[in-house]
């Protein structure tokens, strides 16, 4: 097998996910993960383990998803690649979030917040902040909601009226 082999199956799992055919994406990031490892590309196979992460959240997996994306984190921390690092902290916290670990999954997305804000990557961070206001929304602490919802307005880098217009009700509203 050759590089392109290794890249072809990634595009089909992109493919497969974009048609909604979780099952063949599945297949396909999970041989492309393979197939990196063997072939001492130890980046590439820790995207393709959160990419099958991703794709065994939306097939209720969450165990399976956790277990997928475990250590990703510590492959690109070491790397220097803080907006994987980022986004496989994410990972690892949607996964626990489904399994219904609200307080680890809220540490998580912090963390994985925290390193997004560092790798400048402010549109990612507020997908993750929204994640965690959602978590203290459904555990009906809105004061908590509120904060990491503002907090991920003002992470956004070219926000929109509206949420220009949820941030400034963010701030005059009492909690």
């Amino acid at each position: 097998m050759t590089e392109e082999d290794g890249r072809a199956l990634e595009s089909a799992g992109k493919l497969a996910f974009g048609k909604g055919d979780f099952a063949a994406a599945l297949q396909a990031f999970t041989q492309a993960s393979e197939w990196y490892q063997s072939h001492a590309q130890p980046l590439e196979a820790a995207e393709m383990k959160n990419n099958v992460s991703v794709v065994l959240l939306k097939l209720n997996r969450a165990e399976e998803a956790l277990q997928a994306a475990l250590g990703t984190d510590e492959t690109f921390a070491q790397a220097g690649d803080l907006r994987r690092q980022g986004m496989a902290l994410g990972n690892q916290a949607a996964a626990l979030e489904a399994l219904g670990k609200f307080d680890e999954a809220l540490k998580l997305y912090e963390r994985s917040a925290e390193v997004l804000a560092e790798a400048g990557e402010g549109d990612m961070q507020s997908l993750v902040l929204q994640a965690a206001a959602g978590i203290h929304a459904r555990r009906g602490k809105l004061e908590e909601s509120g904060i990491e919802m503002l907090g991920s307005l003002g992470a956004v880098k070219n926000p929109t009226w509206v949420q220009r217009l949820l941030k400034f009700l963010l701030r005059i509203l009492p909690f």
